[in-house]
């Protein structure tokens, strides 16, 4: 008599996996086993539990495994996937870009909430494009520019700038080399700010898969706010806003560089957990 094989019903493989998954230290294991299966089968998550009962065939079941087997390794979620969400839109992301955090959002939010009216926009280290894209989406009258050393950055971004169908020019180069002779209403970055010791105690998906230039900001992990911020006064116009994103404890530094080079009406603003995620200042 021949045995049966085994039937992995969509419940059975999400038991399994969420179980594998926290084995290997994975957070949320539960919920990422719901977008990994949602992904692999071409389902919504209440598409799951709709079809908890349903057999998997083997097609399928190779499916699930090799997205199971990245994330197992700790690759990002959203490599695995290929997508992040930010600002309520869609980016496509890889390896060659950080990917994009909710705390950034602070940014975007800080810059339209202050220039409402800015016309010409410059995002310095455009990465996936994400900042660039959102402010472009929110001021559909204004010029914005985005500046990126990484060809792989580059080339992402421009997927997602026409994803989104929206007016960005993208510039190959770094901080403000390509726009010698330029000024804008508002320039925003979110550069590197990582100090250089602590890459390595970062979670593995950070440590071990994201773009170690996107992330490390030298020895106090603020080597790029010291160019960037004197740098921006020579391209500014009159009234023009320079924002930038910060990581934990770098607030009152970075105001402190603002007010030296001689911005005017500072501010430091918190992202939803409370930390000094944005600092800003506007020329005179």
């Amino acid at each position: 008599m021949t045995e049966k094989p085994e039937t992995w019903t969509i419940r059975r493989v999400l038991d399994w996996t969420k179980g594998y998954l926290a084995e290997k230290g994975v957070e949320n294991a539960r919920l990422e086993t719901e977008w990994l299966l949602s992904a692999a089968l071409g389902l919504d998550r209440v598409g799951l539990y709709v079809n908890f009962d349903k057999p998997l065939n083997a097609e399928e079941l190779s499916a699930v495994r090799g997205l199971v087997a990245r994330r197992a390794k700790r690759e990002p979620l959203q490599y695995v996937l290929g997508t992040q969400e930010f600002c309520g839109l869609d980016f496509a992301v890889t390896p060659a870009v950080l990917i994009p955090r909710h705390d950034t959002e602070v940014l975007v939010e800080e810059a339209l909430r202050r220039a409402p009216h800015a016309a010409t926009v410059l995002d310095i280290g455009v990465g996936s494009g994400c900042i660039a894209v959102a402010l472009a989406k929110n001021l559909p009258d204004a010029q914005v520019w985005g500046v990126e050393q990484s060809a792989g950055a580059i080339t992402l971004a421009r997927q997602n700038v026409e994803r989104h169908g929206v007016r960005v020019i993208l510039c190959a180069g770094s901080l403000f080399e390509p726009f010698a002779d330029q000024r804008f209403d508002l320039i925003v970055s979110n550069p590197p700010y990582i100090p250089t010791a602590d890459l390595d105690t970062l979670q593995p998906e950070v440590r071990e898969y994201e773009p170690r230039a996107a992330l490390d900001g030298g020895a106090d992990g603020l080597d790029f706010y010291r160019i960037i911020v004197p740098a921006a006064l020579e391209h500014l116009n009159a009234g023009g806003w320079l924002m930038v994103e910060l990581g934990i404890g770098q607030a009152e530094a970075v105001l402190g560089m603002f007010k030296q080079a001689g911005f005017t009406g500072c501010f430091t603003a918190k992202d939803l957990n409370g930390i000094d995620r944005v600092v800003g200042g506007r020329i005179p």
